[in-house]
C-alpha cells in the first residue's frame, strides 16, 4: 500500500525561527499545518481516537518545549517523527502497565478495545462486506504488538524509508526490515490471506 501523500514541507524558515524564539502565533501555524498526519500516524499506533487525540496533546508539548533545539539538519517531519512514534509507544506501555495491574485477567494487546467505527453499512451487501473487512483489517492492526504497527504505521501510512523509521524508532535499519516483515505475515494470517 504505497504513500500516496505529499512529503510534508519544511516550515518557512522565518516562522519557524520565530516560533523557536517562543511565537505562540507561528507556532500555532507550523502545528496545524502538520497536526493531521501526526494524528494518523499516532492513531496507526494506539489504535484508539480518544488516546490518539491525548497522545498528539502530549506530542506538541514536547515539540514546543524541545523546538528551539531543532537546528534543520534534516525535515521538520523527520526531526518530529521520532517524538511522535516514542509519544505513542509510551503510551502503549503506560497502557498496558494499567490493565496488568488493574485487570490481570486481562492479557495480550488485543485486550484493550478500539473505538468502535461507525457503521456504513445499508442494505447493499457490497458495502456490509466492505464495512466487515474495514473491520476485520481494523481488528487484526489492533492485534499487533504496538514496535510492529510502528514499524507497519511509519512505513504504509507515512511513507517513511526504511532509514527514516529506524531513525523514529531507534533501532537498526536490519530491526525495521524484520518488524515490517513480521508485522506484514501475521497481518496476512490474521485476515486469513497468505503471506
Amino acid at each position: 500500500m504505497p504513500n500516496t501523500q505529499p512529503p510534508q514541507p519544511n516550515p518557512d524558515p522565518e516562522l519557524l525561527r520565530r516560533a523557536q524564539a517562543g511565537d505562540e502565533a507561528a507556532f500555532g501555524i507550523i502545528m496545524r499545518s502538520h497536526y493531521e498526519r501526526i494524528f494518523r500516524l499516532v492513531y496507526a499506533i494506539v489504535r484508539h481516537e480518544a488516546d490518539a487525540r491525548d497522545v498528539c496533546q502530549e506530542i506538541w508539548l514536547t515539540v514546543w518545549r524541545e523546538l528551539p533545539r531543532f537546528r534543520g539538519e534534516a525535515r521538520f517531519s523527520t526531526w518530529l517523527h521520532p517524538i511522535a512514534t516514542r509519544r505513542a509507544l509510551d503510551h502503549l506501555r503506560k497502557r498496558r502497565r494499567w490493565f496488568d495491574r488493574f485487570l490481570p485477567f486481562a492479557n495480550g494487546d488485543d485486550a484493550v478495545e478500539s473505538a468502535p467505527e461507525p457503521s456504513t453499512a445499508d442494505d447493499d451487501g457490497s458495502l456490509a462486506e466492505s464495512g466487515e473487512r474495514r473491520a476485520a483489517l481494523h481488528a487484526a492492526l489492533a492485534a499487533l504488538p504496538p514496535k510492529l504497527r510502528a514499524v507497519l504505521a511509519l512505513r504504509e501510512v507515512e511513507g517513511l524509508s526504511y532509514e527514516e523509521i529506524a531513525h523514529a524508532v531507534s533501532v537498526p535499519t536490519g530491526t525495521v526490515m524484520s518488524r515490517l516483515y513480521h508485522a506484514r505475515r501475521l497481518l496476512a494470517q490474521k485476515l486469513g490471506a497468505k503471506p
